[in-house]
C-alpha cells in the first residue's frame, strides 16, 4: 500500500467516523421533530417514518396555548437574556481588572474566585435558599438572575481574563498616550477585540441560565415564575402519552439556545481555542 493510498483511506475513515457521530447526534433530534409533526394516531406507527405523511404544525399551537407555556417561555427568555448580560459585563471588568491592574492581593482574590468553580452547584442550594430567603429574592426572577450571575462569574472571568491577557499592551499604551481613559480603553479597544471570548461566555451563560433547573425549582412555586424547565417537566408529567405535543414543546425550548449560537458560531470555535490559553 503506497503513501497516496494510505492517506486516502484515512480521509475516508475519519468522515467515516464524523458521520457516524453526527448521526448518533443528529438522529434523536430529528425523530423528536418529525413525531412532534404527527398526530396522536401516527406516533407509535411501525415501521416508522422519516418524514410523516401529513405533518401538522397542531402540537406546536396547542403547546403554546396550554399551560401558560407562553409565560413561561417569557420567564426563561427574560432571567437568560438579564443573566448573560449581567455576566458578560461583570466578567468582562473583573477579568481585565485581573489581567491588567496591580493591586495588593490580585492574586489571592483571582484564586478565591476561582474556588467557585470547583464547588458543585448542588451542595450551594441550601446556602443560596438562605441568603435568598433573607434578602426577599425568593419567588422572583430577580433572585434566579442574582444567583445564575454569581454561579457563572468564576468560569466566565477565567475565560476572558486569559483572552485579555493576550491582547497587545501597546494598543493600550498607544491610548494612553492619546488621552484615553481606562474605560474608554476597555470600551473601545478591549472588547471590540474580544468579540470571540465575549461570544464564547455569551453562548455558555445564556446555555446554563436557560437550562438551569435546581434552583429554579427550589426558588420559584408561583406558576405564573416557573421557568421553562420546570414547565418542561411538568408537561411531560401532564402529557406523557401525547409524545408529539411534549416533543413540540422541547422543541419551542430549544429554540432560543439554537438561535443564540447560530448568531454568534462564527466566533465561537475561535474563542474555545484562545480563551483561557494564557494569563
Amino acid at each position: 500500500m503506497n503513501a497516496k493510498t494510505e492517506k486516502k483511506l484515512k480521509i475516508a475513515l475519519s468522515v467515516g467516523l464524523l458521520l457516524l457521530g453526527l448521526a448518533c447526534v443528529a438522529l434523536p433530534f430529528w425523530y423528536m421533530f418529525v413525531t412532534s409533526l404527527k398526530p396522536q394516531s401516527y406516533v407509535f406507527e411501525f415501521p416508522p417514518r422519516l418524514w410523516p405523511t401529513t405533518p401538522s404544525l397542531d402540537n406546536y399551537v396547542e403547546a403554546v396555548n396550554r399551560d401558560s407555556f407562553g409565560v413561561y417561555f417569557l420567564n426563561s427568555l427574560v432571567v437568560a437574556t438579564a443573566t448573560t448580560a449581567s455576566t458578560v459585563l461583570v466578567s468582562a471588568m473583573l477579568a481585565y481588572a485581573f489581567a491588567r491592574f496591580k493591586f495588593p492581593g490580585r492574586n489571592v482574590l483571582f484564586y478565591l474566585l476561582l474556588l467557585g468553580m470547583m464547588i458543585p452547584p448542588v451542595m450551594l442550594i441550601i446556602p443560596q435558599f438562605l441568603v435568598a430567603t433573607s434578602l426577599g429574592l425568593r419567588e422572583k426572577l430577580i433572585g434566579l438572575v442574582v444567583v445564575y450571575v454569581t454561579m457563572n462569574l468564576s468560569m466566565q472571568t477565567f475565560l476572558l481574563r486569559g483572552f485579555f491577557a493576550n491582547i497587545p499592551r501597546d494598543l493600550e499604551e498607544a491610548a494612553l498616550i492619546d488621552g484615553a481613559s481606562p474605560w474608554q480603553i476597555f470600551t473601545r479597544i478591549i472588547l471590540p477585540l474580544s468579540k470571540p471570548g465575549l461570544a464564547t461566555v455569551t453562548i455558555f451563560t445564556f446555555l446554563y441560565s436557560w437550562d438551569e433547573f435546581p434552583w429554579a425549582n427550589v426558588a420559584i412555586k408561583e406558576a405564573t415564575k416557573r421557568t421553562l424547565p420546570i414547565a418542561i417537566a411538568l408537561f411531560q408529567s401532564q402529557h406523557l402519552t401525547r409524545w408529539g405535543l411534549v416533543f413540540a414543546a422541547s422543541i419551542i425550548a430549544l429554540t432560543p439556545v439554537v438561535i443564540v449560537f447560530l448568531v454568534f458560531q462564527k466566533y465561537f470555535v475561535q474563542g474555545i481555542s484562545t480563551t483561557g490559553m494564557k494569563g
